[in-house]
C-alpha cells in the first residue's frame, strides 16, 4: 500500500540544516560533506568495479568492497544526502497490522528550499547517471558472458535503481501514477509542436 505523506513538514527537517542556512550566501554548496559522500561511494563503486575487471582480479574481496561502496551509498543517499539536498526522503514502515507502507515525503511551507541549485543538480545528476552505468555493466556482463560479475551489477543496478525510484516518487509526488505523467508529458510535447508548426504556417 503506497501512502503520500507531503501536507506536512518532516521531524528530521530541522535544526541541523536552519544551521546550513545560515552559511554564508557566498557558497553555492551548503553541504559539502553530504555532496562528497554522495557521489564518493557511487563513483567508488564504480571505479573499483572498473579496475577488478581491467585487471581481471575477479578475486572475492574486490567483489565484497564493490558490495560494501554499494551498501554505504544507498544508506548514505537515502538517509542523508537526499534529506540535506534536496529536502525528500522515503522509506517504508510496517504498522500494528504487520502491513508494508511505502511513505514518500518532500519538505512543504515556508523553508522549503533548504539546499541551493548547485547541490539539486549534483543530487539528480548523481542519481540518474550511475544507475545508467550500471545498466551498461549488465549488458556488458551478459554480452560477454563473464556470468561471475552479474550478482555483483544487479546489486548495483537494485541498490542505486531503488534509490532513483524513491526520489523521483518523492519528487513527483507518491500518490501520482507514473503512467499518466508520462502520457500528460508526451500529450504536452505534441500539443507544443503542433502548435509550433501552426505559427510557422
Amino acid at each position: 500500500m503506497l501512502t503520500d505523506e507531503n501536507e506536512e513538514d518532516v521531524a528530521l527537517f530541522d535544526a541541523e540544516e536552519d544551521a546550513g542556512q545560515r552559511l554564508s550566501k557566498k557558497t553555492n554548496i551548503k553541504h559539502p560533506v553530504a555532496c562528497f559522500f554522495h557521489l564518493f561511494f557511487r563513483i567508488s563503486a564504480i571505479l573499483v568495479y572498473l579496475l577488478c575487471e581491467r585487471l581481471g582480479n575477479g578475486s572475492i574481496g574486490g567483489m565484497v568492497a564493490i558490495i560494501l561502496l554499494l551498501s554505504c551509498d544507498f544508506w548514505t543517499v537515502k538517509n542523508i544526502s537526499g534529506r540535506l539536498m534536496v529536502a525528500l526522503r522515503w522509506w517504508n514502515q510496517v504498522d500494528e497490522d504487520g502491513q508494508s507502507h511505502w511513505v514518500f515525503e518532500s519538505r512543504k511551507g515556508p523553508r522549503k528550499k533548504p539546499s541551493s541549485d548547485s547541490e539539486a543538480r549534483i543530487f539528480w545528476l548523481g542519481l540518474i547517471v550511475c544507475p545508467l552505468v550500471w545498466v551498461v555493466f549488465a549488458f556488458s556482463t551478459l554480452f560477454q558472458f563473464n556470468i561471475k560479475w552479474l550478482p555483483v551489477v544487479l546489486m548495483g543496478l537494485v541498490l542505486q535503481g531503488a534509490n532513483l525510484y524513491g526520489y523521483v516518487r518523492c519528487k513527483v509526488g507518491g500518490k501520482t501514477d507514473f503512467k499518466n505523467m508520462a502520457t500528460n508529458y508526451f500529450g504536452r510535447q505534441f500539443l507544443k509542436q503542433t502548435l509550433s508548426k501552426a505559427e510557422e504556417s
